[in-house]
């Protein structure tokens, strides 16, 4: 364990296999054969890389296997270096450092299920797709992709679960569309016919959407007339909504009631930086607000949220915040630290 209470190990590469073209899945194994902590779909975990910053990745394999985690990374040209450093230096009999898992893309009970993955959206899916198989729901899959070839686990899950699966590849089909699928669920008809597909668009039906960031604005945008709660994503990237940054440029007093102290957030400086320049110790890793590493319970004043994290019902309560990207709408702020 860590300062922060969460899970933190040296773990081995049992397994590393090529699952499409830039994507490889890495089977996790402790070096003693000891059980790994239990997990829930939606869950993910940290990497802590040799070199450069430490990166989430989804765990994609079976929760009760207790003896294994899986994970699937997809090799981004543009990125900061952590699935270059996966891609290039882990293979079977290699050991890295992880940390987790945490969950903030949970699935909750439902009737029925639309799953909505775009690339390597895949992976938090693959083990909602088992529960709700396992939990006798009525669920459906749109998964869209570059080409057939490149959408890592199509093949598998079209062979397991037949036309609950629909893979639109974009260079036969075009980008995905998901307007004939996600239509008012007010009305009366609980199903939507759509080509190749019939889709949960009912009363009770939950979206579960993960992607980039275009396939997620088109989910929030069909959703919009949903009931609140409908449709949850995950994000890989922080979220592009055009945030007020006005308290970016307004100090405030922070109150941190467990270590006794009275400190003061300066325009431009974040929570996060703050604390630690106090010598208060707290759990970070990706500082954009798509981990919820830093996630840390707000006990009084009123949050300016800019995580990618918090539903809109978890925001609006003001509970918890993202420290590393949120700050104080008002001149106070005391945090559970």
């Amino acid at each position: 364990m860590n300062p922060g209470g969460e899970y933190e190990d040296t773990l081995l590469v049992a397994r590393r296999e090529e699952v499409a073209p830039d994507v490889v899945a890495l089977t996790l194994r402790h070096p003693a054969g000891r059980d790994l902590p239990a997990w829930e779909p939606g869950a993910h975990l940290d990497l802590l890389l040799d070199t450069g910053p430490t990166r989430q990745y989804s765990l994609c394999g079976d929760p009760a296997d207790r003896a294994s985690w899986r994970i699937a990374v997809l090799r981004a040209p543009a990125g900061r270096g952590g699935s270059a450093h996966v891609h290039d230096t882990l293979t079977e009999g290699s050991t890295v450092r992880v940390r987790g898992p945490r969950n903030h893309f949970a699935l909750r009970p439902a009737a029925r299920y639309l799953f909505i993955a775009g690339g390597i959206g895949i992976t938090p899916l693959l083990p909602m797709t088992a529960a709700a198989e396992a939990a006798g729901a009525d669920w459906r899959l749109l998964y869209g992709g570059r080409t057939r070839a490149s959408m890592a686990f199509a093949d598998e899950l079209a062979d397991r679960h037949g036309d609950k699966v629909r893979l639109v590849p974009q260079d036969e089909e075009g980008l995905l569309d998901l307007a004939p699928y996600l239509t008012a669920p007010h009305l009366t008809a609980p199903y939507l016919t759509a080509p190749h597909l019939t889709a949960p668009a009912g009363p009770g039906t939950l979206v579960y959407c993960c992607g980039p960031e275009p396939l997620l604005q088109a989910a929030e945008e069909a959703c919009r007339d949903w009931p609140e709660g409908s449709l949850r994503t995950e994000r890989f990237q922080p979220r592009t909504d055009g945030a007020d940054t006005e308290s970016e440029s307004r100090a405030f007093e922070l109150v941190l009631t467990r270590s006794g102290l009275t400190l003061t957030v300066e325009p431009e400086r974040s929570v996060l930086r703050t604390v630690e320049a106090a010598g208060v110790p707290v759990l970070y890793s990706c500082e954009e607000g798509t981990c919820g590493t830093c996630e840390t319970d707000v006990l009084e004043g009123e949050v300016d949220h800019h995580d990618s994290v918090l539903t809109d019902e978890e925001r609006a309560s003001g509970e918890t915040m993202m420290i590393c990207v949120s700050r104080c709408s008002g001149p106070r702020l005391v945090l559970d630290l």
